[in-house]
């Protein structure tokens, strides 16, 4: 397995290191609740340097990137950022990421680790017919500092020369200088940012982010943070057998628009009626609401859970399902023999930090 360059403070923190895409990550370092909490709470950081990153670059940048993603990077400025899907012909997702504009013709692209090598062949495919180029950032790193008190410690431990700057800095705004990009996003639902080193400055940065009392945590708390967040799983709440449309991502979908890959297949989906939805679930008796388990109304109406697990802010069961578009109230789960009776709300479970249900 592939290792960060910060695997040894995993180590030496007592983390539980499992394989994640063929890299050896942090699950948790004890308790993934107090994780959880933490930066729900004040502040924690998580080590996702086994992300991909991209640079394109090249005359025709915009053009490639408005065929090959469905959101409109035409609206960036410098220094923004853009979460969109990238399709197949079919509409299907391949990827979801998010896209920095870093100057003219110049971006830079963040994807997901499991699906490093089909989203590189995809893009170095769609490239061909344009005056663009591909380049690999493998030698960063990235650290995620999230929570309400986040930035504050980030302040503290990263140079002086940002401070203005980080205390100005807008959501889905970054700052890029010398050795340091650093990106007001995360994958969390709280505030914080994603900072963007070379190895040789990442291990510095989270000892002195550990110096200013930032919790590690692993990738055990990102998924139930995301996951009460209403944030989308790749290769669970979405992948290439269902559309943006229809898992509550038509929202990075641009419309009239048929310049970009899969447009048609979108068009066709809207002309015969959207039947599924993305829907939030919560199960209030003793349970817990897993993956592929199935959902059933009083009429037979279905749905199947994409992601689920116990909650730790709203202390409940909570899943996001993808469900027939006109499923009733009187909803059941599936576990194992026996069928519960949950509730079905809108997307996300916790906001602010507070509940939602």
């Amino acid at each position: 397995m592939k290792k960060t360059c910060l695997h040894q403070a995993h180590i030496a923190a007592s983390a539980k290191m499992v394989d994640f895409g063929g890299w050896e990550m942090p699950i948790n370092y004890g308790s993934q609740i107090d994780e959880h909490h933490a930066v729900r709470k004040d502040k924690g950081m998580f080590d996702v340097s086994h992300m991909t990153i991209v640079d394109i670059m090249g005359s025709q940048s915009e053009e490639y990137l408005l065929k090959l993603l469905t959101n409109d990077i035409r609206k960036l400025s410098d220094g923004k950022a853009l979460y969109s899907t990238m399709l197949n012909e079919n509409g299907g997702i391949i990827d979801d990421l998010i896209t920095y504009k870093r100057g003219e013709n110049n971006y830079r692209l963040i994807v997901n680790a499991a699906t490093r090598e089909k989203d590189l062949a995809w893009m170095q495919k769609q490239i061909k017919n344009f005056d663009a180029q591909i380049k690999e950032k493998p030698n960063l790193a990235m650290i995620a500092v999230q929570g309400p008190n986040a930035i504050k410690a980030c302040i503290k431990s990263l140079p002086n020369e940002f401070t203005e700057q980080l205390n100005e800095l807008k959501k889905f705004s970054f700052i890029d200088v010398d050795e340091y990009f650093i990106a007001r996003t995360g994958y969390t639902g709280e505030d914080g940012l994603e900072i963007l080193v070379s190895e040789k400055i990442a291990l510095d940065l989270w000892d002195q982010l550990l110096h200013e009392k930032v919790k590690p945590c692993g990738l055990g708390a990102r998924d139930t943070l995301r996951l009460e967040s209403g944030m989308h799983l790749y290769g669970q709440d979405m992948d290439e057998t269902i559309t943006p449309l229809e898992c509550g991502l038509g929202w990075t979908v641009r419309k009239n628009d048929t310049n970009f890959i899969g447009s048609t297949a979108l068009d066709k989906l809207r002309g015969k009626g959207i039947k599924r939805k993305m829907s939030g679930v919560v199960l209030s008796e003793r349970g817990i609401l897993r993956h592929d388990q199935e959902l059933v109304d009083e009429n037979g109406l279905t749905g199947i859970i994409t992601s689920g697990t116990f909650s730790p802010t709203t202390e409940v069961a909570i899943a996001m399902a993808i469900v027939d578009k006109n499923i009733g109230y009187d909803v059941k789960v599936q576990i194992r023999k026996k069928q519960l009776p949950v509730k079905l709300i809108k997307l996300p479970f916790v906001k602010n930090g507070q509940s939602t249900i």
